[in-house]
């Protein structure tokens, strides 16, 4: 179980999830050419957990100070698991994941997204040893990694069969993959900032320079504030635009991702206490969920 909870497990549930979702219910209803038969799609996953876990611990190897003051209860490494094992654990699982990430590469055909493992496994290693230690450049490259998690799908699955008579089909699903892909960047990278600014104490200690410690608390908060109403305002013109006509999605779009938007907005207004944050931290995460699952609307709708 420590090593489970070392790896994320919630979040790589997160990932396998919004993945599945976008090749088995959102696919199907488009009708879109695929390259990757089922067990390939299970290695691009397995590939994509791999390189999160590996990450995720890395990033705690990195991190044991600072969680001491932060979190001293969720410590493992040093406590339940030696850093000579999470070491060996990370460069594993790196391995792994680099691995199949080569071989589905020469199975679609197209051996230059190889690359794409390798930089996820560099930008992972140093998120967690340098660029976690800045001011907003290390809150950016996370949330771009958690946007690549969706639209890798569409690179390994949709690119590699595009002719020119599905080229507009195969397209257009792909721009809706970056637009949730988009929205995943904009909430994580919210989430980020609010995280920074509940760990501002075992940051301080580790000589980080995150934005609440450059800033203060305060204005981190309201930076925090005036990102929200970026996806908020998309969300809303997406309803009224594109959903007006379906009663069940616009009903979706309000009350479980709209709704507990405002409900952060407003709790980033007034926000005082690390407890604050950490309960703003956690619906932001119920947001990222309620996003994910929306995509089981495209198939629901179709019945």
């Amino acid at each position: 179980m420590k090593v489970l909870n070392l790896i994320r497990w919630k979040n790589l549930l997160l990932l396998i999830l919004v993945q599945t979702l976008l090749k088995y219910a959102l696919f199907p209803v488009f009708s879109v050419d695929t390259a990757l038969l089922d067990w390939q799609f299970a290695v691009l996953v397995l590939a994509t957990i791999c390189l999160a876990s590996a990450g995720n611990i890395i990033n705690d190897i990195y991190d044991v100070e600072t969680d001491s003051v932060n979190k001293p209860h969720r410590v493992i490494i040093g406590k339940s698991l030696s850093e000579t094992t999470a070491y060996n654990l990370f460069i594993a699982l790196n391995v792994v994941g680099v691995g199949l990430g080569f071989y589905l590469s020469h199975a679609i055909e197209k051996s230059s997204f190889f690359a794409l493992f390798v930089i996820i496994s560099v930008l992972l290693y140093l998120y967690a040893s340098y660029l976690k230690r800045t001011c907003i450049i290390g809150n950016i490259i996370i949330s771009i990694l958690v946007g690549l998690s969706l639209i890798i799908v569409g690179l390994f699955d949709l690119i590699p069969v595009i002719t020119f008579e599905n080229q507009a089909n195969q397209r257009m699903v792909f721009q809706l993959i970056m637009g949730y892909a988009g929205m995943a960047f904009l909430l994580n990278f919210i989430r980020e900032i609010v995280k920074d600014i509940e760990d501002i104490n075992g940051d301080y200690v580790s000589g980080m320079q995150t934005l609440p410690i450059l800033i203060g608390r305060s204005r981190a908060s309201k930076i925090a504030l005036i990102l929200t109403c970026a996806p908020l305002i998309s969300l809303i013109y997406y309803v009224i635009i594109y959903l007006y006509s379906g009663p069940l999605k616009v009903a979706y779009f309000i009350f479980l991702i709209i709704g507990p938007l405002l409900y952060i907005l407003f709790e980033l207004f007034s926000a005082k206490s690390k407890k604050d944050y950490h309960k703003i931290s956690n619906a932001l995460k119920l947001v990222m969920l309620t996003g994910v699952l929306s995509l089981l609307l495209y198939p629901l709708t179709q019945l």
